[in-house]
């Protein structure tokens, strides 16, 4: 069986031999999957009038377990930005009434951002449609092929921690 990658990979192999036609095709596959997700992600946060960067700071909150707060430091650090990104973040989220901010009671110099219900509710409705697109293609394959799959990536990821790090 073909698929579009194998043309690709015919294509510049004979204007580059010495290209390594197996890890050129699970590169280009690797980035094909990659942003099939993010197009998916995207048109279902579209359908509740969100783009990607406010469900994923909803989601930085959510994440940190109930009552689903933290600190703007916490979470520029969390989302690798900085302070003053995330205050424009947080204002455009808090007009919106998904996010409301505070002064922490022990320490009235500390703001903590807090999810509201609202902001709870559109990242429940938003990460389970995004779960239904990620288990559709996933289960597109063999429970078996799904294992092996995960142990691989797992691998492959771990390598990039190590050459990062």
């Amino acid at each position: 069986m073909k698929d579009w990658v194998d043309d690709h990979v015919d294509l510049w192999s004979a204007e580059w031999p010495e290209l390594d036609r197996r890890v050129e095709g699970i590169a280009v596959r690797l980035q094909a999957l990659a942003r099939y997700l993010d197009r998916h992600r995207d048109a279902v946060l579209a359908e509740f009038g969100m783009q990607w960067w406010e469900f994923k700071t909803l989601h930085m909150l959510r994440r940190g377990g109930s009552p689903y707060q933290a600190t703007p430091g916490e979470l520029a650090k969390q989302l690798g930005m900085s302070a003053a990104a995330l205050t424009n973040r947080l204002d455009a989220l808090e007009r919106r009434g998904y996010v409301e901010r505070s002064h922490d009671r022990d320490d009235r110099r500390k703001v903590v951002a807090t999810l509201t219900p609202s902001g709870h509710e559109i990242w429940e409705r938003g990460i389970g449609q995004i779960q239904h697109v990620e288990q559709d293609l996933i289960h597109s394959v063999s429970s078996s092929d799904r294992i092996r799959l995960e142990a691989l990536l797992r691998r492959l990821l771990m390598a990039t921690e190590k050459s990062d790090g």
